[in-house]
């Protein structure tokens, strides 16, 4: 409705972003949920070996946050970075509450979105216990084949669990 049009535009904010900015660092408290209108984002952390491991990317019609950060108002141990330029539309914490009160039927939206994610990573977790390296690169190339053209090789590596180099060898083999 109109009314709820007027309710969201006065909550929610876009932003946009250059390639390789970052919204949201380690240690900072994750103060928004980000629904990506154009470009790439991606979660990532540094490993004790100083690596980066990318564990969700964000690309157009898509939500990312660090959720644990976001809803118990945490230090993050993630970032949250542009792979490219993006355009986002972020709604606060502080205005989340309220805009899930003044418009309830967002409840079931965003409890959707959750599970989803959920489902998502409960199938990674089992790929990267189950499968391959290369098995890995080949079901998520038939998945998403846009991320493998849009995204660096070397954040591709980290999200899929092995280094830019291994990856250089396995696309050699096709």
């Amino acid at each position: 409705s109109s009314e709820e049009q007027e309710i969201l535009a006065s909550l929610l904010k876009s932003f946009s972003f250059k390639k390789k900015a970052y919204l949201h660092e380690v240690g900072d408290i994750c103060r928004a949920n980000y629904f990506v209108v154009k470009g790439c984002l991606r979660l990532y952390f540094v490993d004790i070996k100083g690596a980066e491991q990318t564990t969700q990317f964000a690309i157009e019609n898509w939500w990312i946050s660090d959720l644990t950060s976001f809803i118990f108002q945490k230090p993050s141990d993630f970032y949250i970075q542009a792979a490219e330029q993006t355009e986002v539309i972020a709604i606060e914490y502080r205005h989340y509450d309220e805009m899930l009160e003044k418009i309830p039927k967002l409840e079931k939206y965003f409890r959707s979105i959750y599970q989803k994610l959920h489902q998502a990573s409960q199938i990674r977790i089992k790929y990267l216990y189950s499968q391959t390296a290369e098995e890995r690169y080949i079901n998520f190339n038939k998945l998403f084949p846009e991320f493998v053209q849009r995204v660096p090789q070397y954040m591709l590596a980290s999200y899929l669990g092995f280094t830019p180099e291994f990856l250089s060898k396995i696309r050699a083999k096709k």
